[in-house]
This record gives structure tokens, C-alpha cells and sequence, in this order.
């Protein structure tokens, strides 16, 4: 199968590339063919402009989705956008690798989304949505790393409960697109832990990974 990592940390040292790293390797490990786009290596731009077209169908006014969709219809994305695109055509499997920042995914990994889950190619243009969406039959994984402890994300936690954090990110990115969406692997408070523990979290994460294309996707 192949494999699409989407990496949003700017150090290599940190838990959260850790994670993708263990990824990656168990993957290829199980002879799956591994493609890691590292956001801040690759020094990806998240903010959308009229750069995003090689020409626009109206150069008066910036409707973006409409620009969107006529690049889709005459190849005219920006080289980096297709890129991308074509990264995540290839893949059965795509990972979100990530820090929980403010209940959300980094502004670089928003920006990712907004720029390649373009109209015309994720959506638009004749394709449907959710269970008609385009991308139905590939699956979808939160890999993400959390600053606060499990039980702050409880029925009884103040930050509220795991399930509605991520509704925006699993309903509105991955399933909106029709992607099949599997559980999320949590790294809770991964700075709190002991060396023992952390080394724990990988060993389970690389587990997981060896059936992971047997899971069940969530139903909305």
C-alpha cells in the first residue's frame, strides 16, 4: 500500500517527529511504499494568493474556489500545489502528523489543506461530498501529539471531550472529502513522560501500524 505522511513540526527532535519517524520506518518495515511530506523542511507556504495559478480566469477580482476550480479544469496550479496533489492521489493511506496547537492543527498544516484540497480536486465541480465524496475508499489518520493530560480531554475535562476537538479536522477535512477515517493515535502530554513511557508510546504506535489497513473507519 502506499503511504502519504503529512508532518507539521519544525524540530527533529521533538516526540511528535519521533512519532513520524516510528511511522515511517514500521511501514516500510511491512513493505508499504512511504511518502513523508515535512512541512517546515520542505519550507511549504500555507498561505493562498494568486501565486497559486500559473494564470487566473479573472485577474480583477480573487474568487479563489472559482480559481481553484479552473485550474483543476486547464492544469494550471502552481508546481508546489500539484506536487502535493499528486503525492495524495498515490496513497491509500494518508497521516496527519501533528502538535495540538489551540485544538487544532498548526497554521502550516491548515495552510496545506486550504491550498491542495483545492475545489475542482477535493470537491466541486461535479464531485460530491461526504459519503459521495471523491476521495471515498482512501483512509485517513490523526497522528498528534497534545501539550495537556488525557484526563483534561474527558467528559469532566476542561478542555472538553477528544471527540469534538477533532470534529472539525476528521468531519470536516478527511470525511467531507469522503475519506474513510480511522481512530486517532494520541501522544498525551508526551513533555510530562518519562524516557520509559515515551519509548512505550512508540512501541504501541509501531504495533498498531502492523494491521492498521484492517481497521474499521469511523461512521458519521
Amino acid at each position: 500500500m502506499n503511504i502519504l505522511i503529512i508532518h507539521a513540526h519544525h524540530e527533529e527532535k521533538s516526540f511528535c517527529t519521533a512519532l513520524k519517524n516510528t511511522a515511517a520506518d514500521e511501514l516500510k518495515k511491512l513493505n508499504h511504499t512511504v511518502v513523508v511530506s515535512d512541512l517546515y523542511a520542505m519550507g511549504f507556504n500555507p498561505v493562498s494568493s494568486r501565486a497559486d495559478f500559473k494564470a487566473e480566469a479573472n485577474r480583477d477580482y480573487l474568487k479563489y474556489q472559482q480559481e481553484q476550480a479552473n485550474a483543476f479544469q486547464n492544469n494550471l496550479y502552481a508546481d508546489d500545489i500539484k506536487a502535493e496533489m499528486e503525492k495524495f492521489l498515490a496513497a491509500d493511506l494518508v497521516i496527519f502528523n501533528f502538535p495540538l496547537w489551540w485544538f487544532s492543527v498548526p497554521a502550516i498544516l491548515k495552510g496545506w489543506v486550504d491550498r491542495v484540497f483545492a475545489m475542482g480536486f477535493a470537491y466541486g465541480s461535479g464531485k460530491g461530498v461526504y459519503d459521495n465524496g471523491a476521495f471515498k475508499g482512501k483512509k485517513a489518520m490523526l497522528c498528534f501529539t497534545t501539550g495537556g493530560p488525557q484526563q483534561a480531554y474527558g467528559q469532566s475535562g476542561k478542555n472538553g471531550e477528544m471527540e469534538t476537538v477533532l470534529f472539525h479536522i476528521q468531519h470536516g477535512m478527511f470525511y467531507f472529502v469522503g475519506m474513510d477515517v480511522l481512530p486517532p493515535f494520541i501522544a498525551y502530554s508526551p513533555a510530562r513522560l518519562t524516557d520509559d513511557e515515551r519509548k512505550t508510546i512508540l512501541e504501541n504506535y509501531a504495533k498498531r501500524l502492523e494491521t492498521i489497513f484492517e481497521e474499521k473507519a469511523k461512521v458519521y
